[in-house]
């Protein structure tokens, strides 16, 4: 019962602080996020020292590589947060941006603008750079933000909120705008998510358990950020030296992305060229192979698949890989596994290209390019606050514009309703 009043105590004084927060010119809101990305590189040792405890209780507590990754900070990480933060304060202000106008018959003038969400609650697990991301994004884009990150990364998070906190409000941010829920206890988590009237939206970031639970038991409305079984399709016309590159890139250049493929697909009128070049690459990186039978002839080391495993998001250096007869049947196996992340393509035929962009239903769907692209920063937003694999609001990476809503600006000179 205390740790669900401190959670609403803590969200009142951040919807107290969106009030103002709303009305702040975009000169202020700039001043303040450069004055946080400062912080952070001036506060580094604080912030790489309180990550380290973070790093040693995961090791201890037999923490996978992948979230150890994901949880780890260093000075090169630290300083790529902070121009996060830089870029977000460049880039224009979704507040105010007229959207629609019109001029009814009867006088009366219809404005659509963009204005703040409000206070947005971001529940994520063991991702400290999330905290910088999110107060940046939602500072921009005039709205409080409530944060319950997870145990894994308590330590980190805290000193970031409270030195990202501390510098803005002395920029000018209304105190209270920025809120770090500071325990460990999952009962806080279920607080968060039951204050319908406080809290505008829920963004959760990290495990499909996490996600699914989240959306539901949240009786605030949730923005749902999704796993990522991603697939790249090799196609019978593509450029082998090309498909090696995209999928080598696509799986190791950091697995434990939301974006990185789980799932190689491979036509087999190019499988006899592609897959020795292929396995060799993996092999190199430590790549696990796990795949048909039909990809099993291709090398010894190549792990029988079962049913399960191609629903698996593994975060890791394990890939699944399929032979398929066509185009139409990689369509196929993605429409059942997909979980409307990522997508991709390697080919070199135009139509089939369109076809499969068109024939797939995911945020992102890629020709000839690696699905590691599919990231806020990447697509030029600056950062993101998640990747969104709903339908509803928002899609794909969430920048600026996904963090607001609408309202109609309508202006009269005495108009009545007969």
């Amino acid at each position: 019962m205390v740790t669900q009043e401190l959670v609403r105590v803590q969200a009142q004084r951040a919807k107290n602080a969106a009030i103002d927060l709303a009305l702040l010119s975009d000169t202020i809101k700039n001043k303040i996020l450069l004055a946080m990305a400062d912080a952070l590189v001036n506060e580094q040792e604080r912030i790489l020292a309180a990550n380290a405890l973070d790093m040693q209780v995961g090791r201890e507590k037999g923490m996978r590589d992948s979230f150890l990754d994901r949880l780890l900070l260093t000075d090169v990480r630290l300083e790529a947060i902070a121009d996060g933060l830089r870029k977000v304060a460049q880039l224009p202000d979704p507040v105010g941006k007229i959207i629609d106008g019109k001029t009814l018959p009867n006088g009366l003038t219809i404005t659509k603008v963009k204005v703040p969400l409000g206070l947005i609650g971001i529940i994520y697990e063991a991702r400290p750079n999330v905290t910088a991301d999110a107060v940046g994004l939602c500072i921009k884009s005039g709205n409080a933000v409530i944060l319950k990150g997870g145990s894994e990364a308590i330590n980190s998070n805290k000193i970031i909120s409270d030195v990202l906190a501390g510098a803005g409000e002395y920029a000018g941010m209304p105190k209270g705008a920025v809120q770090f829920i500071d325990t460990a206890e999952r009962i806080a988590v279920d607080a968060l998510i039951h204050l319908d009237g406080i809290v505008d939206v829920i963004i959760p970031r990290g495990s499909a358990g996490l996600i699914k639970m989240v959306v539901k038991n949240s009786t605030v409305p949730v923005i749902e950020t999704g796993a990522g079984v991603c697939h790249t399709y090799i196609d019978a016309s593509a450029q082998v030296d090309m498909a090696v590159a995209i999928a080598f890139n696509a799986k190791v250049s950091r697995p434990s992305t939301c974006n990185a493929m789980e799932t190689l697909l491979v036509n087999k009128n190019i499988a006899d060229e592609f897959m020795p070049a292929m396995i060799v690459k993996y092999r190199e990186a430590g790549v696990i192979l796990i795949g048909d039978e039909a990809a099993q002839r291709y090398a010894r080391s190549i792990k029988a698949a079962d049913e399960n495993a191609w629903a698996i998001e593994y975060g890791d250096l394990h890939l699944n890989v399929k032979i398929v007869d066509s185009m139409e049947e990689a369509i196929a196996h993605i429409r059942k596994y997909s979980t409307g992340h990522s997508e991709a393509i390697v080919t070199e035929n135009y139509a089939n290209a369109r076809r499969f962009q068109a024939a797939i239903d995911a945020a992102a769907v890629y020709v000839n390019a690696s699905t590691r692209f599919t990231d806020g920063f990447e697509f030029g937003f600056g950062a993101e606050i998640g990747i969104s694999t709903q339908k509803l609001h928002a899609r794909g990476p969430m920048g600026l514009p996904e963090l607001t809503t609408f309202k109609y600006l309508v202006n009269g000179n005495g108009q009545i309703r007969e």
